[in-house]
């Protein structure tokens, strides 16, 4: 089954935006919002456990859950941005995400709070994937760098800010309160109805089935690690099977068989999965650390997460200028190095002090968000433009499945140790992360060997 549509949709003859900072700048605000939507909820992470007397595996799932519906609503939104114009996708996204804040507002129990997360990421998901699009469809080359990181830089507010207003509000007004934040985002709907080019009406099919299919595949691998029935995850596996025949007929599939034989645009898709694997699991990590380790409460677990990602954010126009400058692969090779080094600080010296844990992720924040603005980058410009919708989306989706793994696996884990000491527990997982980001950096060697 394809839907079809019939709508507006750029034609690949360039174009321009008629105010391209402003443009970015209400994009970047955007992101800022949804992005510290995401962190303000880790921050709350251990008052939702109490309040709803939730294992640790069950609250992975307010996070996790998230990114699984984050990561196919941005691959369905950059698919979708072929046919349907940007500004209407944008203002379904927000308006989704905004109703589901309420939701979340007057959420009384776990399975309504999960229902307003999972609606608040199928709409927060057009703002990266869109945003995506629209820096590689309308800003020159020349300048993408700079817009990418100026994008990123939101990003990086947003994981600073999070922690710092989640931990406030959590603390003295409750969690339920975090909504009602992230629904400002509904202000910023006047300002979408001018920034982009007028599209061309054209025909085109979705693939519904495609997204089912890819939804619930790995919907169901994920529920295994939490609940350990075998037949989740002989399912998935069934499903994904029933997936890479459908491709295989599909003229015009969610996932382009295409892409995958790209073999470069595969290990840079590796190298975001584990970048988003890695960072998602410190941000679960850290704020139970804190408590478990510690005794801190959220208004202090912010604090100690701010600095860092505050860094990150300033730091980001530097890392725009660098990449038009160096180049994608000096900033890659830099990413890597600085988070590796705050996998290694974590894991030899967070049990010590809480400080360790603001000390380290000063580096995770910035090495996180050099690896992926120079990523994205990257990727834009090794695609043919006809792919470039579809690329980028496929880019999303990856890594917040990576982020969504990330989360899955460490409470895995934490639940298997469950018999070790608490700092043998976070040492472990923090050296773990440290081996995938070794051998996400061998992935990238062979992408420069392969490239040259």
């Amino acid at each position: 089954m394809s839907i079809e549509l019939t709508t507006k949709s750029l034609k690949q003859d360039r174009q321009e935006l008629a105010d391209e900072s402003r443009a970015v700048f209400i994009w970047s605000i955007s992101v800022w919002l949804t992005v510290m939507n995401t962190t303000m909820f880790n921050v709350a992470l251990p008052s939702v456990l109490v309040d709803f007397s939730l294992s640790k595996a069950a609250a992975s799932w307010i996070v996790s859950g998230y990114s699984i519906a984050f990561a196919i609503s941005t691959i369905t939104y950059s698919r979708l941005s072929d046919f349907i114009p940007l500004r209407r996708l944008i203002n379904i996204g927000i308006t989704i995400f905004g109703i589901a804040s309420v939701i979340g507002f007057l959420a009384g129990s776990y399975e309504w709070l999960l229902t307003a997360r999972l609606l608040q990421a199928a709409g927060a998901g057009a703002v990266p994937a869109l945003g995506m699009v629209m820096a590689s469809r309308y800003i020159p080359v020349t300048r993408r760098g700079k817009a990418m990181s100026m994008i990123a830089s939101a990003a990086s507010l947003g994981f600073g800010l999070g922690p710092i207003i989640g931990g406030v509000i959590t603390e003295y007004l409750g969690w339920s309160y975090l909504f009602v934040v992230t629904g400002l985002i509904l202000l910023l709907l006047p300002f979408y109805q001018n920034l982009f080019p007028a599209e061309k009406a054209q025909k085109g099919r979705f693939d519904a089935v495609g997204a089912i299919l890819t939804a619930v595949g790995v919907t169901s691998l994920l529920l295994f690690l939490s609940t350990f029935y075998y037949s989740l995850l002989i399912f998935g596996f069934a499903v994904l099977w029933s997936l890479r025949k459908h491709i295989q007929r599909m003229e015009r599939p969610f996932i382009q068989p295409e892409l995958l034989r790209n073999r470069p645009y595969v290990m840079l898709l590796i190298i975001g999965f584990s970048a988003f694997f890695t960072h998602f699991s410190l941000l679960f990590l850290m704020p139970i650390m804190l408590q478990e380790l510690f005794g801190k409460d959220p208004s202090i677990i912010g604090m100690i997460i701010f600095p860092g990602a505050i860094l990150s954010a300033a730091a980001a126009q530097w890392i725009g200028r660098l990449i038009d400058r160096f180049g994608n692969k000096q900033i890659i090779r830099s990413g890597h190095c600085l988070l590796g080094f705050s996998t290694v600080v974590f894991a030899v010296l967070s049990g010590f002090s809480p400080y360790v844990t603001l000390f380290g992720y000063i580096f995770t924040s910035v090495g996180f968000s050099a690896l992926t603005s120079s990523l994205a980058n990257e990727i834009s410009r090794i695609l043919p433009e006809k792919q470039i919708g579809a690329g980028m989306g496929m880019v999303q989706l990856i890594q917040f499945f990576g982020g969504a793994f990330g989360v899955a696996i460490v409470a895995f884990l934490m639940l298997w140790l469950k018999g070790v000491s608490p700092e043998a527990v976070y040492r472990n997982l923090y050296s773990g992360l440290t081996g995938l980001l070794v051998v996400s950096f061998v992935i990238f060697a062979l992408y420069l060997r392969k490239r040259t």
